[in-house]
């Protein structure tokens, strides 16, 4: 399912993107070229295949320069797009909608490239049983949205921010001398409700985590070898384990076939290339 954002999140990050495109002083070569009465129709249009994602931020781009824009024939997020798929259409002012046409886009683009590079993955490891995650390594201020375009392109849901699961990582086993010893410390600070993950990177660590209760285990850059090791450890417990470190679409397969529960792949969000759309005048 994909995640709803709210609405005041979706127009914060819109309006802070038009405040830096517009300015001051508006659209100037617009002003400069177009008389305010002419009036337009445009479609958005997909130039490559892809999987769509941001469409309710590029219609609230366009409907915050102008409401009296219209909006008709918007796909939904998770669509899938072929080159020349129409997105949506835009008819109203001309000088609105260019106005407003390359924060809709930048957003579209940028949001449905990465619901497109999910896609391509959850497809390398379709029939294996292991989910597609995302990781926190996202655009600051932007977070909501492009973990929404993962869930478009059919990715599984990771933990948002810091506040709302407890992943104990390199750093902090190194402060508490441990796996063991942090897992534990863990475990007490947040009672029997809360799951408590760790992340390992050799396997007598993973041993240490089992035996403190971790519920989830992080297995950080294990060869594949390591991973099925990992699998045949945890057995029946219960215990979920995820695979993490320089993932690819040449390797999620492989790495799928361990018998792993899910992958995390930072490069979902910090290396997706935009998916190219444009607008057209219709």
């Amino acid at each position: 399912m994909i995640p709803t954002v709210p609405r005041h999140v979706l127009l914060d990050v819109v309006r802070r993107a038009l405040a830096e495109d517009l300015g001051g002083r508006g659209d100037l070569s617009g002003q400069a070229t177009l008389p305010d009465d002419l009036e337009g129709r445009f479609v958005v249009r997909a130039r490559a295949e892809g999987r769509l994602a941001g469409a309710r931020a590029a219609r609230l781009t366009f409907s915050e320069v102008d409401r009296t824009l219209r909006l008709d024939d918007w796909l939904d997020d998770g669509a899938a797009l072929e080159a020349g798929t129409v997105i949506g259409r835009v008819m109203g002012p001309v000088r609105s909608i260019v106005a407003a046409e390359r924060v809709a886009l930048n957003l579209l683009g940028r949001l449905s490239g990465i619901a497109s590079l999910t896609a391509r993955f959850v497809a390398a490891v379709d029939g294996t049983g292991t989910a597609i995650t995302h990781t926190r390594k996202t655009t600051p201020g932007l977070r909501a949205l492009e973990l929404a375009a993962v869930a478009a392109g059919g990715g599984a849901m990771h933990r948002f921010g810091l506040d709302d699961a407890i992943l104990i990582k390199d750093n902090h086993v190194a402060a508490c001398g441990g796996v063991g010893a942090a897992v534990r410390r863990a475990r007490a600070f947040a009672g029997h409700m809360t799951r408590v993950a760790v992340e390992v990177d050799r396997l007598d660590q993973l041993d240490e985590a089992l035996a403190a209760g971790a519920g989830s285990v992080l297995l950080d850059n294990f060869s594949n070898e390591d991973l099925r090791a990992a699998v045949a450890r945890v057995g029946d417990r219960g215990v979920t384990l995820e695979a993490s470190g320089n993932v690819s679409l040449d390797t999620v397969r492989a790495i799928a076939g361990t018998g792993i529960d899910v992958i995390s792949i930072g490069a979902l969000t910090h290396s997706a290339p935009n998916l190219d759309v444009g607008l057209d005048d219709a």
